[in-house]
């Protein structure tokens, strides 16, 4: 019910655009997560977004990465500018309503010269 695109190969200080569309039951007046995990390690969170709009950033990505929602597209999308290597990692969406947690299948994001 989770479904990431807009991954891909980028040379660092690039930018990709992730989006994640969702079913509007569960998107709907509802909190959306970014999350990203690299080889060897834990899944960690990127950003946050209320069903208000506010937003929440990880201190490794803030000032580069934005996290934006479009409630009539039931999508969330991640803004990643001025890409360093240590961004590459595949991300997930997440959502988590009436006690059941919901992942995407994740998109690869890599940053290479």
């Amino acid at each position: 019910q989770l479904v990431e695109s807009g991954g891909g190969l980028v040379q660092p200080g690039g930018s990709l655009r992730l989006s994640c569309a969702a079913s509007g039951s569960i998107f709907s007046d509802n909190t959306m997560n970014w999350f990203r995990q690299a080889p060897g390690k834990a899944r960690e969170l990127v950003a946050r977004i209320t069903s208000s709009g506010s937003t929440t950033h990880a201190d490794s990505v803030k000032g580069r990465f934005a996290i934006s929602r479009d409630n009539a597209k039931n999508t969330v999308y991640l803004q990643m500018n001025n890409l360093k290597p240590e961004d590459t990692a595949v991300y997930y969406c997440h959502t988590y309503k009436n006690g059941i947690t919901y992942w995407g299948q994740g998109t690869q994001v890599a940053v290479s010269s």
